[in-house]
């Protein structure tokens, strides 16, 4: 059978249609029905006194390239719904719904599939609706075998309950909640040291680490959502960062009022990855703790004598934490100090 003219220019509206099918497919899980068409609609109960809906959008970064050598395309999709949730989450926001973008060269429908199913489960995990979004075919635009994913995220939060740092003040205290390895930042970097420095491979073992190196770079980005939430309930937090680009060093700064600056002690173990990042790419303490998470992906501000409650909660979630710092005047220097 002839080639239609789309079809030699490279887009092939077959494969992108067998792609959406295995979409469908996968989404009707969740009771979404309406996938393929121009929008996806979401009723908005009316569960909250005062609704503010909160929005983010975000994409995995070069930690796509890892994907790539590995061959394994079901934990990204994971990894964008997670980042996204975590960027609302600080405000106090419960996931509503989530959209996606995969743009290729070429849309292979096993591909395609397998990254999908990524964001299903990842929206499944967190307790959301995976709503709709868009698969591009555009060749000559990405590498072959090469894709790109983004993703929108809406939440909900009461008005009355929103967590914005405005309240925090010198002597709270700051809570570390541990990250899973890179999450989605660094991986840049993190590629520059392994694979061009180094030589390794992503099936290369390296004595402190668990796991093959691909592996280890593949680690989910967690989701804080449930650990966050009891704490929410309690209204335990005055404020909330998500370690993303920028490390320790940018992202605390972006909830503190002008008056505060922060102190961090480092009380928490560092993961053997980044440690092995470190002594392998000479990267000096400043750049590390932009750069990398450095083992936290989230940290929450609270009042001293709430220590022993939130201490007490997070026990319960069975989830670990760190005492890592305290807030301070802000004395028109670097607003993260560590020490």
């Amino acid at each position: 059978m002839k080639k239609s003219a789309y079809e030699q220019a490279g887009v092939s509206i077959d494969r992108g249609n067998k792609a959406v099918e295995r979409i469908k497919a996968m989404v009707q899980r969740m009771g979404v029905q309406e996938i393929g068409k121009f929008g996806g609609f979401f009723p908005l109960k009316g569960d909250v006194k005062n609704p503010i809906l909160v929005s983010s959008a975000d994409g995995v970064g070069t930690k796509l390239k890892i994907a790539f050598l590995t061959g394994v395309h079901n934990t990204v999709g994971r990894d964008l719904v997670n980042h996204c949730v975590n960027d609302i989450l600080v405000y106090g926001a419960r996931p509503l719904f989530f959209l996606d973008y995969l743009a290729s060269g070429k849309v292979d429908p096993k591909i395609v599939g397998a990254v999908v199913s990524g964001v299903l489960d990842g929206c499944l995990e967190n307790d959301m609706i995976l709503l709709g979004g868009e698969t591009a075919e555009m060749p000559g635009f990405y590498q072959e075998g090469e894709y790109d994913i983004a993703g929108f995220i809406v939440g909900i939060v009461d008005k009355e309950k929103v967590v914005d740092g405005k309240s925090i003040s010198k002597g709270d205290l700051l809570i570390g909640l541990p990250s899973n390895g890179l999450h989605t930042n660094g991986y840049s970097l993190a590629r520059d040291i392994l694979f061009k420095k180094l030589k390794l491979k992503v099936d290369s073992r390296v004595s402190l680490l668990a796991a093959p190196i691909g592996e280890e770079l593949l680690r989910v980005h967690r989701s804080y959502l449930k650990p966050v939430n009891a704490l929410l309930a309690a209204r335990l937090l005055k404020g909330m960062a998500h370690i993303t680009g920028g490390g320790l060093l940018e992202n605390i700064p972006r909830i503190l009022p002008e008056a505060a600056a922060v102190v961090l002690e480092k009380t928490w173990p560092v993961p053997p990855l980044f440690s092995f990042l470190v002594q392998a790419g000479n990267i000096s303490e400043q750049e590390r703790y932009r750069v990398f998470n450095m083992g936290i992906g989230m940290v929450l501000v609270i009042e001293p004598k709430h220590l022993s409650r939130v201490e007490s909660i997070l026990k319960k979630e069975d989830e670990d934490f760190y005492l890592i710092g305290q807030v301070t005047a802000n004395k028109g220097k670097e607003r993260v100090q560590i020490k």
